[in-house]
């Protein structure tokens, strides 16, 4: 690290943990690991927001360049802000915010203030680019609009979630009526989307509306292709020296349950080598996983974690309690 830059950093952190009540001299060991924590999260929350801008302008690519012009829809937000847009001529920048708002608002409450505001700041920017750049018209034929539309759209959304944001505020509500009913994500997403579809054949005819059914499927599974489905969640094994650190972290700084095992480590030549360690294992969401990535990282960048999607879970506290932050 360039001299100059660490003495920046060395300083922000002493400021920090003097805010923080720590007026004494500092121990070296303890500025050390501040400095590790500052160091974890600014380079998340700089590749989170990455993320977020990529997702954004590929999403904008997808409208703009595919389904704006051709007068197509997708399901979700999105597609409910295109059929707006066809009966009433509000501009499609303005009834993205508008129609993500009460969405992103249940967002806050029900998995965190800051995945709201990095999903505002996502769609702010959608909207914006939505209606100042000028994207190229790719086609107009109008499967391949179908199909490359709802990739490029698919593509956008999943990049911000990989950021840890939405630009479409139906995911947060099938959150939302998962933890509360015995339906799962996918199965709320596909009904929401029934209905937007059904009347996009009423408002538009019926050849659009399967169009759109052909270019939220090709939505849908690039998502898949770029964070593996959203509407699994995922059950995380944790291995580290600091496990019993790292539990404390997942119940206080996500509010989310774990488990503990008592495990041995498998290298070496005979029992008497093999170290007892206690294995943490924890279900979450996928649009939780960047925060609890960004949580061990704190504590043990070397921790090995194992990571599998799960379809869907019942009882415990991953439905009922919200993400703290």
């Amino acid at each position: 690290m360039n001299p100059l830059f660490q003495q920046v950093v060395q300083d922000i952190v002493r400021k920090k943990l003097q805010h923080q009540g720590l007026n004494r001299p500092i121990p070296p060991r303890v500025l050390a690991d501040a400095m590790r924590v500052f160091r974890v999260e600014t380079y998340h929350r700089l590749r989170d927001y990455f993320l977020i801008v990529l997702g954004t302008l590929s999403a904008g690519f997808g409208l703009k360049g595919f389904l704006l012009p051709n007068k197509f829809i997708d399901g979700g937000v999105t597609g409910i802000s295109l059929l707006v847009e066809v009966v009433t001529g509000i501009p499609l920048s303005v009834l993205l915010v508008a129609i993500n708002l009460p969405f992103l608002v249940l967002g806050a409450w029900t998995i965190s203030r800051q995945f709201a505001v990095r999903s505002i700041i996502a769609i702010v920017i959608l909207s914006l680019l939505v209606h100042y750049v000028p994207y190229p018209v790719i086609t107009d034929d109008k499967l391949l609009i179908a199909i490359f539309g709802g990739f490029f759209l698919g593509m956008g959304i999943g990049l911000s979630v990989r950021g840890g944001a939405v630009i479409d505020g139906t995911e947060v509500l099938a959150v939302y009526v998962s933890r509360k009913t015995s339906l799962t994500i996918g199965d709320v997403i596909l009904l929401f989307n029934i209905i937007i579809f059904s009347f996009g054949a009423y408002i538009l005819s019926v050849e659009i509306a399967l169009y759109a059914i052909l270019t939220y499927l090709a939505a849908s599974k690039t998502v898949d292709f770029v964070i593996d489905g959203i509407e699994e969640y995922m059950g995380v094994t944790i291995i580290s020296e600091r496990s019993d650190d790292i539990r404390v972290a997942i119940t206080e700084n996500l509010g989310r349950g774990c488990t503990i095992y008592n495990g041995k480590r498998g290298y070496g030549r005979d029992k008497s080598q093999l170290r007892h360690t206690d294995i943490v294992y924890t279900v979450i969401t996928r649009l939780e996983l960047a925060k609890l990535q960004t949580e061990v990282d704190k504590i043990d960048e070397e921790a090995f974690m194992i990571m599998s999607s799960i379809k869907d879970t019942r009882g415990g506290m991953v439905k009922k309690r919200p993400l703290k932050h």
